[in-house]
């Protein structure tokens, strides 16, 4: 097996990156009003909901992400922003996409549509991290 290196700083910046990208992909900007609306709740209902702890959980949650789509990106040995971001299609299409399609649409029966925009926003997540982690060394 290849030795695996890990570039902490780059896995906690790219941590970061994704978090922002959450924070873009569900506000009124993309996707928040289809989202809510597929939830079958209303914004209000979430505001109240909300608490900073959720927003930890997420923060390490995707730290945990990145973490592992550097040791794939290691690896494999992937140097270049295209080979990293097939790393995370890949990982996102065998892990991700195809784990959660499967418990939240086929078994839970929520909509395949709040499934789209929550497993492409961890696709666009997996593409970016893999692209930065396989570049920056």
């Amino acid at each position: 097996m290849a030795e695996i290196q890990v570039n902490y700083l780059a896995v906690l910046v790219c941590s970061v990156v994704t978090f922002l990208l959450g924070a873009l992909w569900y506000s009124p900007l993309l996707f928040a009003k289809k989202w809510v609306a597929l939830l079958g709740k209303t914004a209000e209902e979430l505001k109240q909901a909300s608490n900073p702890m959720m927003y930890v959980i997420g923060f390490i949650t995707g730290l945990i992400s990145c973490f592992a789509i550097s040791c794939v990106v290691s690896a494999a040995g992937a140097t270049t922003v295209v080979n990293g971001a097939l790393i995370g299609i890949l990982c996102w299409f065998g892990f991700a996409g195809a784990t959660s399609y499967n418990n939240q649409v086929n078994f839970v029966g929520k909509p395949a549509g709040l499934w789209a925009i929550d497993s492409g926003y961890n696709l666009a997540s997996f593409i970016i991290a893999g692209a930065i982690l396989a570049v920056w060394k």
